[in-house]
């Protein structure tokens, strides 16, 4: 079980340098973007769609696995902790249940349209050039699927007395 909880931890830790990645990188391009604009009336071409398309979503979508196994979600805990603790970890299996399904549906359906926009060849054409956006679109499959990854793991570890769930 240690090891396959060091294998969890390497891939979050691996989507958690995809989202840097993603940040230096938008960081970077926005940066050039600018100096090019101003310094040399020459905008860097496709920075509208790589910040939109690529880096947003890298950002957003990809570490949620990451963020979920250092429980940093935002979590309101006015009322559970008012309650007994037996009822208060019902509640957080049912609440890590219920954020497994939503997870496994946005996975779902977030794959279903990276296939599509993958064979339909999805690209925005920006000035005089077309950019390929269809890969950015398996972020989201990806990310939703880690979380839920990640959450069933903490789960099994709770089951077993491993971990807590709040």
């Amino acid at each position: 079980m240690e090891r396959f909880d060091r294998i969890v931890g390497w891939l979050v830790w691996s989507s958690a340098l995809i989202g840097g990645f993603g940040v230096a990188s938008m960081m970077a391009h926005v940066t050039l973007d600018v100096v090019f604009r101003y310094a040399l009336n020459r905008p860097l071409p496709g920075t509208l769609t790589m910040v939109t398309y690529y880096y947003m979503i890298l950002v957003a979508f990809v570490p949620l696995g990451f963020v979920e196994r250092q429980r940093a979600h935002i979590s309101v805990e006015v009322f559970t902790a008012l309650m007994p603790p037996r009822i208060a970890k019902v509640l957080g299996v049912i609440t890590s249940i219920l954020t497994m399904a939503v997870m496994i549906l946005l996975a779902w359906r977030g794959a279903d349209a990276a296939l599509k926009a993958m064979r339909l060849g999805a690209a925005q054409v920006q000035g005089d050039s077309e950019i390929l956006v269809w890969p950015a679109y398996f972020a989201i499959p990806l990310g939703a699927g880690l979380m839920t990854f990640v959450l069933f793991w903490r789960l099994l570890r709770w089951v077993a007395g491993q971990e807590q769930l709040s």
